[in-house]
């Protein structure tokens, strides 16, 4: 009996109680039937172990895919977890330099304004106060921060277009 014929006739004696140990010990359909073909495999290439009539062939067959299935598990344990991309994040974050280069640029705009206009920037963005908190810091006017911080913003806009900076034409 050719190799080829051994084979399809223990497939066809066994398969069924290859698959279902291979599904019990995965508990995934396909990646069994992946295991009992690779099994498959292995007895063709060894016919001798069929044919020797020593022990049982269902019994070898079994700890074929029982070896099998335990290579599988260690080479997933051995591999890194894969991540999961979500919508809305990429696989590979910006890089840092694009942060780096926004804040000297705006560092840089804000260096070009007069003391008064940048104090009143400081308070309002990053001291994080509201226009009357700003107001009694600087001892000034609310009405006073508020025209200054518009005059403020319009000087960063043309120093940043100017400069082909942030794109920050048509913003508040």
């Amino acid at each position: 009996m050719p190799d080829e014929a051994l084979v399809h006739a223990v497939y066809r004696e066994h398969g069924r109680a290859m698959l279902a140990y291979a599904t019990r010990l995965l508990g995934d359909g396909a990646a069994a039937e992946d295991v009992v073909q690779e099994a498959l495999i292995r007895a063709w290439r060894h016919p001798e172990v069929l044919t020797n009539g020593k022990g049982s062939i269902r019994g070898w067959l079994l700890t074929v895919i029982r070896n099998l299935v335990t290579d599988r598990v260690r080479a997933r344990a051995a591999r890194p977890t894969e991540v999961v991309e979500t919508p809305g994040t990429s696989a590979v974050e910006r890089d840092h330099a694009d942060q780096v280069v926004t804040s000297v640029t705006v560092l840089e705009a804000l260096e070009g304004l007069s003391d008064d206009h940048r104090g009143v920037l400081d308070q309002i963005y990053f001291q994080g106060r509201s226009l009357g908190e700003a107001a009694s810091v600087l001892g000034i006017p609310a009405g006073t921060v508020k025209s200054r911080t518009y005059y403020a913003l319009q000087a960063m806009r043309r120093s940043l277009s100017r400069d082909g900076g942030l794109g920050m034409e048509g913003t508040a």
